[in-house]
């Protein structure tokens, strides 16, 4: 269980790292919508999945609007990939 990555096994992190696997880019708000999370909580998970290169985080304007859009990284679909594998791995071991 010490091997399991602590940055994807933080449940708030693991679910926005499953929405983002899933698709070519989320925006912020999609993400706040579907996590339950604050502002300031999913600012707080997407700069430590950011910190990792996980995920990369783009801000632009849509017309006047700011827009923040989200990806998943290579990077972050080999951690994601991983971490299934010893989470299934320690499952069938119990």
């Amino acid at each position: 269980m010490e091997d399991v990555d602590r940055i994807i096994h933080e449940p708030a992190r693991l679910t926005i790292m499953a929405l983002l696997s899933g698709a070519e880019e989320a925006d912020f708000i999609f993400l706040m919508r579907e996590t339950g999370l604050t502002k300031g909580n999913l600012s707080s998970h997407l700069g430590k999945l950011e910190d990792a290169a996980y995920i990369e985080i783009e801000k632009k304007f849509r017309g006047k609007i700011p827009l923040t859009v989200l990806r998943i990284t290579p990077k972050g679909r080999t951690a994601l990939r991983s971490y299934r594998k010893q989470m299934n791995s320690l499952l069938r071991e119990l």
